[in-house]
């Protein structure tokens, strides 16, 4: 069997497999899982293109893994067709912990377990399956291996994760604003004292990069509606689990119902296997499935968030940049209870509160380093004539409250 494969892809156009290992790790179950997994959660509630999935956005880092490292090895820097297909799985193997709805609701199925840990699980079980091919992929991966120049690739500042997704999330939603000049940043990626550093005349590319990022995070994955969106969906399982856990029934797959029956922690999952092949069956429709199911519900709050969810009747979002006014929060509250006739427990569920923050770009720790052309290194910060980067890394904090708008009309 031909196993070096050519996709199509919709961003870059054609993508090559390199390797017959990279190809069985694509078509293993755990990996065809992120098929079934929306990248952008309910995004598309606002933007209606971004169906895009955790499938595509890691073979489009894979493929801009593979443009990086070529770039690399053009500069006369040595790194092995074993390193290059190490790196290649380490990216390509970055999000295959996600469960259903990619982060939004990472809290709800599991309450101590983060898809960082779950995708490292999974790659050691790949690695025993595969006779320990992965092993330098798995030591990438966790930043172990002496060229940390390549844990950097995959989780950094600059990180061909982050120029993949912006790409890939700009185009699916027509943000154009977002669109980053990927090429151009990888054709000045090097490597200086083993630390990925980028070539001085790119510094420009750099303050867009961070600027795209910057609007992508305040149009898109903050955006006010989609707020409202991923955490009515997640007030709706963390209902079904506290109903189920009170011994109520709550009709939905096999699977979600053992997650939301249980408080697993990561060691569970590396004591017992089967675990991990439930989590294997769990995805977006489980989820979308349930809720289609608890519209029906005879409890009202299930009910009531899982119809507008279906129907698209969304709570309505107020944003602030200072904590919003307790008494503001209280009189919200009573009009809920008065409204839907809620136990004050339960009031949670239907008015929403909490904290967002938008930091484009991180000046301490992990800063992007420039190669100057008198061949020193400096920060990203410092190598600019404009303050646009230092202005980039200052954190910006905003408040919200959602609450159903029939609340809002009163």
């Amino acid at each position: 069997m031909n196993k070096k494969k050519i996709l199509n892809d919709p961003v870059y156009g054609f993508i090559t497999v390199p390797s017959e290992l990279l190809f069985d790790i694509i078509d293993h179950p755990y990996f065809q899982r992120l098929r079934r997994i929306k990248q952008l959660g309910l995004t598309e509630m606002v933007y209606p293109g971004a169906l895009h999935t955790r499938f595509h956005h890691a073979l489009g880092a894979m493929h801009l893994m593979n443009l990086a490292l070529s770039t690399l090895r053009g500069k006369n820097n040595e790194i092995s067709d074993a390193e290059i297909e190490a790196s290649l799985i380490a990216i390509l193997l970055h999000d295959v912990g996600h469960g259903p709805f990619s982060h939004a609701l990472e809290t709800a199925i599991f309450q101590e377990v983060h898809h960082e840990h779950l995708s490292l699980h999974i790659m050691h079980l790949l690695n025993e399956e595969f006779g320990g091919r992965l092993s330098l992929a798995i030591k990438i991966f966790t930043d172990t291996y002496e060229r940390r120049f390549f844990h950097q690739l995959v989780s950094s500042q600059l990180d061909v994760d982050r120029l993949d997704y912006l790409n890939r999330d700009s185009f699916y939603t027509g943000v154009y604003e977002g669109k980053i000049g990927a090429d151009r940043l990888i054709k000045m990626l090097d490597v200086a004292n083993d630390k990925l550093v980028v070539e001085e005349k790119a510094i420009y590319s750099i303050e867009n990069f961070l600027v795209s990022r910057r609007l992508m995070y305040w149009q898109v994955y903050l955006h006010k509606t989609v707020i409202s969106a991923e955490h009515m969906v997640l007030r709706a399982v963390q209902r079904a689990r506290e109903l189920l856990q009170q011994g109520i029934d709550v009709p939905t797959s096999p699977c979600l119902k053992f997650f939301l029956s249980s408080n697993l922690s990561m060691e569970d999952f590396q004591r017992d296997n089967s675990i991990l092949e439930r989590f294997i069956s769990l995805d977006d429709h489980d989820v979308w499935s349930g809720i289609k199911e608890w519209a029906s519900h005879p409890d009202p709050v299930i009910s009531y968030l899982s119809k507008s969810i279906l129907n698209r009747r969304l709570f309505k979002v107020y944003i602030s940049s200072k904590p919003i006014d307790e008494e503001m929060m209280l009189g919200i509250s009573e009009l809920v209870q008065d409204r839907f006739q809620v136990h004050p427990e339960d009031v949670k569920y239907l008015m929403i509160s909490g904290r967002i923050s938008n930091n484009a770009y991180q000046a301490e720790g992990q800063s992007i380093d420039v190669l100057t052309k008198t061949g020193y290194v400096v920060n990203a910060a410092d190598a600019s004539d404009l303050p646009n980067i230092q202005a980039l890394s200052t954190k910006v904090e905003k408040y919200f409250v959602c609450y159903p708008k029939e609340v809002a009309a009163l």
